[in-house]
């Protein structure tokens, strides 16, 4: 049964995007609670290096072909193995050493506003006006607002986490975008299969690089639920929530997820682990979100007027 078969209703859409809201918000979180235990590069590394496996599993059986075939997807495997897992999860990670789960949903956050940029700078069909220009100026507004560097109560370090998890953001966007031109009949599933793995190897190859030990890992109990929960339910559930949503809906709608997921690491910070996310986090991720909706208008629009002429034509 199709993807598509399976979100056939609104109802069903619904419940699969606010369980992928929930389990890739949660993520963060689960980052935070992990980190205490565990190198972050070698951290992200085993995530995607189990859940890599799991889902090229999944896409053999599911779809009959997980092998690339070809230069385009053996180099769409390449870019979003370096970009969307490697850097980003590295830059993620590491940047949670420093700030919050919650703060760090917020600032990635920007990717989809990030994403309109760089398709509108790197391919010829895309291009920004001056509303888009300012949504992107909003964007970058609610960041610089979230790392609020001349606040007294915000050290380097955290000025530094902020920057990381930019970077990550940064990193993810650009991969997106590079992607596209790449895209092939080679299954999504496989793609980000193969993706995971390649990633998990360079995110390995960071952690010998700056000096990472397995013998550093504590494999306490909170551990091994942080990890599990990261690898086979924010990883290999929510990748396969993630394909069936991108098959009914499409990638437009499904950007509107990576708001959710700062709502969802703030109520887990709290719930979990104590932390209530600060006043200058809700004003910054205020100003992302508008200026996410200044760059797809558009799109937002055209989805709209599609489901009022659905909702007349099922009346």
């Amino acid at each position: 049964m199709k993807s598509r078969d399976l979100l056939s209703t609104s109802e069903s859409v619904v419940v699969a995007f606010v369980l992928l809201a929930t389990l890739w918000g949660s993520s963060f979180v689960a980052i935070e609670a992990g980190l205490h235990y565990f190198p972050p590069l070698l951290f992200a590394g085993i995530r995607y290096a189990v859940a890599g496996a799991i889902v090229l599993g999944v896409a053999a059986v599911a779809t009959g072909r997980a092998i690339p075939r070809g230069r385009d997807e053996w180099v769409g495997v390449a870019v979003a193995g370096t970009f969307v897992i490697a850097a980003y999860h590295g830059l993620l990670y590491v940047g949670e050493l420093y700030v919050s789960g919650a703060v760090a949903a917020v600032v990635v956050s920007l990717s989809p506003v990030l994403t309109a940029v760089f398709a509108a700078l790197i391919l010829p069909n895309e291009r920004l006006g001056p509303v888009e220009i300012g949504g992107f100026a909003l964007g970058i507004v609610g960041v610089v607002v979230i790392a609020d560097p001349t606040a007294a109560g915000l050290g380097g370090s955290g000025l530094l986490g902020v920057a990381l998890a930019l970077g990550g953001a940064v990193a993810f966007s650009l991969g997106a975008v590079l992607l596209r031109p790449l895209r092939t009949d080679l299954p999504i599933a496989a793609l980000q299969g193969w993706a995971m793995v390649l990633g998990a190897g360079i995110l390995f190859a960071g952690a010998a690089l700056f000096g990472e030990s397995p013998a550093a890992i504590e494999w306490t109990r909170t551990a091994v639920v942080s990890l599990t929960y990261l690898t086979l339910l924010s990883g290999v559930v929510a990748f396969l929530i993630y394909f069936a949503l991108l098959d009914a809906v499409g990638p437009a709608q499904l950007h509107l997820v990576g708001y959710a997921e700062p709502l969802v690491a703030a109520v887990g910070s709290w719930a979990v682990l104590g932390t209530l996310i600060e006043a200058e986090a809700i004003v910054g991720f205020v100003a992302i979100l508008a200026g996410f909706l200044a760059l797809e208008r558009h799109q937002i629009a055209a989805y709209v007027d599609v489901d009022i002429d659905a909702y007349h034509w099922t009346r």
